[in-house]
């Protein structure tokens, strides 16, 4: 299993991101919790489509969860049609992973 958190930094030291589409980055976890990757997020600027867009990358990375605080109608469409579930949470991301796992 994959987990990606919508974060405000690059560590799991941070907190989760308001937006999911716009966070500033995606922290990737296992299912032991353990940090896989960090990946700056493409779409957290500019025009419409980031819901997709971001829905679609993490797709392709083979994610199974996505948290954020908020999600939007568009990403919420995007992620079921791939078939990945999503929760929202707010906090540090360390706790959440605690949670989890």
């Amino acid at each position: 299993m994959k987990i990606a958190i919508a974060s405000l930094g690059e560590d799991k030291q941070s907190e989760v991101s308001d937006q999911a589409a716009r966070a500033p980055y995606y922290l990737i976890f296992d299912e032991k919790g353990e940090l896989l990757e960090t990946i700056k997020n493409p779409f957290n600027v500019g025009g419409g489509g980031a819901g997709f867009a971001a829905a679609k990358m993490l797709a392709d990375k083979e994610i199974n969860i996505v948290i954020a605080n908020n999600f939007g109608p568009n990403m919420i469409g995007a992620l079921k049609e791939r078939g990945l579930k999503f929760e929202e949470k707010t906090g540090k991301i360390e706790e959440i992973i605690k949670e989890i796992v």
